[in-house]
């Protein structure tokens, strides 16, 4: 019903009416969206380890054959250029993924190392399957093994008599798996797991409830939450892994990367900026419309534009730059980022609301990130 611009393609916001039947789906039975149009490097070579623990914040080194690891990779000044994950595929193949085009990028970094770079975008496609019952649909097509891969692991298998290498990730916070193939057997591997699936719930999901579950997981999100250093025109858009809530992928104990130097002061003098959850207080949001003889309003979808947040006094701390009202949790939900003197968990702020074309403010509660973490997403 609705579709959009996503790096090229044209890009399913939802297939119904809205979105929140494909939400549900992803929560209680299995959704499948194709994520085709992430950006993709293969890079080969004996140095292939080495130039990616150069270019990421995380030591690539570490990687063990079969082993995903999420990263974000900066700049000399340590600003956050992209994140996404890299895939060791055997012992001098790995596999980038990205927001945006990286591979000039790359290719500056690597510095006469000996190792091969190819954009594989238009080669491969991948769908991603997400939601409790993944995992039994994913074994009527590729077996039995899948019960075995582990979070964050990869396993190479055949569908419908092709090859495919199955990830155990996602980006809806739930049990999930994303299913990479050559371009030509994609559209053989969408039918087989939506014929797979119908037994099981199945439903294919656009953009728009993948947004939804995105913002309960507490996932960052490149051109909404944070903006690539490159493009950015003003130092004070820029961000850190640290501001960003990634410092968990940040090594900094190793052989130099781009923005050790950087990272390694901010880790002492600590993040200017935090990356939080917030929960907007329902009871003054629907208070506030009721004053206009209105019902409150909320968006029917995940929200993506910056709304400023102040401190209970009204000095402005920050911004919230992504929201969603969460279905399954009862909760109005914000991310935000905040200076770093705020933003500890239970702390009260605001959020501007506006009402009949006035600027209001309602309570807005730090609350721990993820806000939906399930035990099934590792199990």
């Amino acid at each position: 019903m609705r579709w959009k611009d996503w790096s090229g393609y044209h890009a399913v916001c939802f297939y119904d009416t809205y979105p929140e039947r494909e939400y549900f789906a992803f929560r209680n039975s299995a959704g499948l969206i194709d994520v085709t149009p992430l950006f993709k490097y293969e890079v080969f070579g004996p140095d292939a380890g080495g130039l990616l623990s150069r270019i990421m914040a995380r030591d690539i080194g570490r990687l063990d054959i079969g082993q995903v690891a999420y990263c974000c990779w900066c700049n000399d000044a340590g600003k956050v250029l992209d994140d996404g994950t890299v895939s060791r595929l055997d012992d001098t193949h790995y596999r980038v993924t990205a927001a945006e085009p990286n591979l000039a990028w790359f290719h500056r970094n690597a510095g006469g190392r000996d190792v091969t770079i190819e954009e594989s975008t238009e080669k491969i496609a991948a769908l991603s399957l997400q939601g409790p019952n993944a995992r039994d649909i994913l074994k009527q097509v590729a077996g039995a093994d899948v019960a075995s891969l582990r979070f964050f692991r990869l396993m190479r298998s055949r569908i419908d008599g092709f090859d495919a290498t199955i990830t155990r990730t996602g980006y809806t916070g739930d049990l999930g798996y994303e299913i990479w193939v050559g371009n030509e057997n994609a559209l053989a591997l969408w039918d087989a797991l939506i014929s797979a699936g119908r037994e099981f719930g199945l439903l294919p999901a656009g953009l728009d409830a993948l947004d939804m579950t995105r913002v309960e997981a507490g996932f960052i999100l490149n051109g909404i939450d944070y903006f690539s250093a490159n493009h950015c025109l003003i130092e004070s858009r820029m961000s850190t892994p640290y501001e960003l809530g990634l410092g968990w992928t940040v090594h900094l104990d190793r052989e130099p990367f781009n923005g050790q130097g950087a990272l390694r002061a901010e880790k002492r003098r600590g993040p200017a900026r935090r990356f939080v959850g917030l929960e907007i207080d329902w009871d003054e949001t629907e208070a506030l419309f009721a004053a206009h003889g209105l019902p409150p309003e909320v968006c029917g979808s995940a929200w993506r534009s910056a709304v400023p947040i102040y401190t209970p006094d009204g000095v402005h701390v920050g911004q919230a730059t992504s929201g969603s009202w969460s279905p399954l949790l009862k909760k109005n939900l914000a991310l935000a980022t905040v200076g770093a003197p705020h933003g500890k968990i239970g702390e009260e702020l605001r959020i501007e609301v506006t009402v009949e074309y006035v600027r209001k403010s309602v309570k807005a509660t730090v609350l721990k990130k993820p806000f939906f973490d399930p035990p099934r997403k590792r199990a």
